[in-house]
């Protein structure tokens, strides 16, 4: 599949620079990035290459010092802080490679998060208890699994609770950084292939970062991140 034009795109990044110091010289140099509407793209890298700070732009959890990062149209370097919090919160779920769970919360109301700081996933989820019921039961998560604490639960599980996290209430764009890492081979071809059904059934575009290339041809695209980054990647991501 072709790179989106910017009519159909969910996230165009344009002469992106990006530095954690001023003075130092940028880790991320991107002439040009796009993934499409619904689209499913598999980024990888090796270790320290600079994806997880792709993301954070992405995300809007940081800010370049250089170039846009839009997403579904939105310019988020334009955005305040709580601006993009308030957008990431509506548009985007993550699923992080350590889950991110609050151990002592339920499954279920690990699950449902998301709709509490946001009005327009909890409108667009609908029926909350369904909901949760419904994603569950496609990731293969059981009441009692549900009912448990998240710190209770084993990997496995809790890897299926984030992707239930990051998909409740249709987010346009759906990014998973490296969450199969922790999982054998057997079980990160079952996890992908839920997840891809999820976010095809929600029309959610996937940015998926993995450094694990034999689950690349899953998706609609392959994206090396060394051809999109004309940095010399030496900084840790």
């Amino acid at each position: 599949m072709d790179a989106p034009d910017a009519v159909s795109a969910a996230v165009t990044l344009d002469g992106v620079r990006f530095a954690w110091k001023k003075a130092s010289a940028p880790c991320l140099d991107i002439v040009h990035f796009s993934l499409g509407r619904g689209e499913r793209v598999f980024l990888h890298g090796p270790s320290g290459s600079g994806k997880s700070t792709l993301l954070s732009l992405i995300g809007g959890v940081t800010v370049p010092q250089l170039g846009s990062v839009q997403v579904l149209d939105k310019d988020l370097t334009v955005l305040t802080g709580p601006a993009r919090d308030r957008y990431r919160a509506d548009h985007i779920g993550f699923i992080f490679q350590q889950f991110n769970l609050i151990p002592y919360l339920s499954a279920a109301d690990n699950i449902t998060l998301p709709c509490r700081f946001s009005r327009l996933r909890a409108t667009q989820a609908g029926d909350l208890p369904r909901a949760v019921s419904r994603l569950a039961e496609h990731l293969d998560l059981s009441a009692d699994v549900l009912d448990a604490p998240a710190a209770e639960l084993s990997v496995g599980q809790q890897q299926r609770v984030a992707a239930a996290r990051a998909l409740i209430g249709a987010p346009a764009l759906v990014i998973a950084d490296e969450p199969t890492s922790a999982l054998d081979a057997d079980r990160q071809a079952a996890f992908l292939s839920l997840l891809l059904d999820e976010c095809r059934e929600a029309g959610s575009a996937l940015l998926f970062v993995s450094h694990d290339l034999w689950l690349a041809d899953q998706f609609d695209r392959t994206v090396p991140l060394a051809e999109i980054n004309r940095a010399g990647m030496e900084t840790a991501a």
